[in-house]
């Protein structure tokens, strides 16, 4: 079975069912992008139940890749982070080459965007607490970045949605000016709703934010060759580079 449209189709794996993410995704992506989006259901958030998700992501890369789409995104960088930058390198490439459709995680896009931006150190902030924000960090050095910190919000992980930006904003901004010399704030996870503070944080700390959803709209633009920038949401959307 094959569906199309006119610019290409995405074929998506969400981490959970919480409302958001996905209709910011759609919303930011060009006429033309088809999208088919399917659900693993994360429901506890931690380090144990990221690791036994491999299984359940490849049988959706399945089922996508039997629709034909253009390119297949799994969605939730914590998933894929836990195996290292290298280990998730080597699930990609197998899956690529088992089912024959290109392939790009959320921690991808999001290493690829770094690098587009040209940042080598930036400070992170997370929606989780304790070691599992070292474990980001490690994947993010192995790929080649100074992570000069990676601070969580207390919240529980189905609260996640109803913290207000506000509160986020006010969380990365501490963070980020307790480390002088960061060139970035890196946004892990895309459970919070906060497209707002992205252009304000920008605009009042003078350097790039890494989103999740702005990365990967870019990402899906750069893989299916098109190329249309969108103000508002960051430099990255902005830019294009």
């Amino acid at each position: 079975m094959s569906y199309t449209s006119w610019r290409g189709t995405v074929g998506l794996i969400k981490p959970t069912h919480r409302p958001g993410s996905l209709e910011e995704f759609i919303r930011l992506l060009p006429e033309g992008i088809g999208v088919i989006p399917l659900f693993v259901g994360f429901q506890r958030g931690n380090e144990e139940e990221f690791r036994e998700a491999l299984g359940a992501y490849e049988e959706r890369v399945r089922e996508l890749a039997g629709y034909k789409v253009d390119l297949i995104h799994p969605e939730g960088a914590p998933p894929f982070m836990v195996h290292g930058y290298k280990g998730e390198t080597e699930i990609v490439k197998g899956w690529e080459k088992k089912y024959n459709v290109p392939i790009v995680t959320a921690s991808q896009t999001q290493v690829d965007a770094l690098r587009a931006l040209e940042i080598n150190q930036f400070v992170g902030v997370t929606y989780f607490t304790g070691k599992i924000n070292d474990m980001f960090s490690a994947y993010f050095n192995e790929a080649g970045f100074e992570v000069m910190a990676m601070e969580g919000i207390p919240v529980a992980f189905e609260d996640v949605g109803r913290l207000s930006s506000q509160e986020v904003y006010a969380h990365a901004k501490k963070a980020f000016l307790k480390h002088p010399g960061a060139e970035a704030i890196y946004m892990l996870g895309s459970g919070w709703r906060t497209l707002d503070i992205v252009h304000l944080l920008e605009e009042d700390l003078q350097v790039p934010v890494v989103h999740p959803v702005p990365a990967r709209v870019w990402a899906v633009q750069k893989l299916l060759h098109i190329r249309q920038p969108a103000k508002g949401y960051g430099r990255l959307l902005e830019e294009l580079p």
